[in-house]
C-alpha cells in the first residue's frame, strides 16, 4: 500500500527540501520505491543546479533535465515571491487548487513525497494557500522548522493552524538555523512540552557543506 507524506514548514528557507531530499534517500536505502515532487516552484533558475527541485533529483538518483524538471516540477517561476505574486508579476496563469491535488495523485511506487512551498499560510493562488492544499490531499504532514529566535512561536502557530483544520502531523523536524541564536536541543525540548508528546520532534543539526547533504542527516525515526 502507498504512503504520502507533504513536506511543510513555518516559514521560507527553513530546510524543507534538506527534510525531503533526506527521506527520499532513506526511503531507497531501505529498498522502497519513492515518488518525490516539487510541484511548485518559485525563484527558479532553469541553469541552478543546487535548485529545490535538482537537488530533490538528485536525491533520488534521477539526472537534472527539462523532461525531469516537468516531471516533479511543473508549475515554475523565475520571480523569488509567493506563487500568486510571481504569476502575476510574470503574466503567467496561477495555479488552481484541483490541478495541483491531482497532479500530487498520480504518483506511484511505495512511497509518494510532496514538497511544499514557503510556509503553511502561503499563498498558492488569490484564493487558496498551501493549508488549502493540505487540506484537500489528507495526507499525513511533517512540518519543519528553525532553531533561529523566534522560530518556537513560528512552529506553534503552524501547529495550530495544522490542528484547526484537522490535518495529522507525522512529525515535527528541526533543522537547526545558521545564525544559531538558540540551541537547537533547547528548541527541541520546548516543542516537545508544548505538543505534550502528540507528534514525534526530531532534530538535524548543521551540516558540513557538500554536494549531498541529505546523506549526512541522523536517521529519521518515524518512518
Amino acid at each position: 500500500m502507498m504512503q504520502s507524506f507533504f513536506i511543510t514548514s513555518s516559514g521560507t528557507h527553513i530546510g524543507k527540501t534538506l527534510v525531503t531530499a533526506a527521506l527520499c534517500w532513506q526511503l531507497r536505502e531501505r529498498g522502497k520505491k519513492v515518488m518525490a515532487m516539487k510541484p511548485l516552484i518559485t525563484g527558479y533558475d532553469t541553469n541552478d543546479a543546487q535548485s529545490d527541485t535538482a537537488l530533490i533529483l538528485q536525491s533520488c538518483e534521477l539526472p537534472y533535465t527539462q523532461a525531469m524538471v516537468e516531471a516533479i516540477s511543473p508549475w515554475r517561476y523565475a520571480a523569488p515571491l509567493a506563487p500568486n505574486m510571481a504569476a502575476a508579476k510574470e503574466k503567467k496563469p496561477q495555479v488552481e487548487l484541483e490541478e495541483l491535488c491531482s497532479f500530487c495523485q498520480g504518483g506511484g511506487g511505495d512511497y509518494t513525497v510532496v514538497e511544499g512551498i514557503g510556509g503553511v499560510m502561503s499563498p498558492i493562488n488569490d484564493r487558496h494557500t498551501v493549508l488549502d492544499w493540505m487540506e484537500a490531499l489528507s495526507w499525513p504532514v511533517i512540518l519543519v522548522a528553525g532553531s533561529y529566535l523566534g522560530s518556537i512561536s513560528h512552529a506553534l502557530t503552524a501547529w495550530e493552524a495544522l490542528r484547526a483544520r484537522r490535518i495529522a502531523v507525522k512529525a515535527v523536524v528541526v533543522s537547526e538555523s545558521a545564525s544559531g541564536d538558540v540551541p537547537l536541543p533547547d528548541t527541541a525540548s520546548t516543542l516537545e512540552k508544548f505538543l505534550l508528546g502528540k507528534v514525534p520532534v526530531v532534530t538535524i543539526p548543521r551540516l558540513a557543506a557538500s554536494g549531498e547533504l541529505w546523506k549526512q542527516v541522523p536517521p529519521m525515526s518515524f518512518i
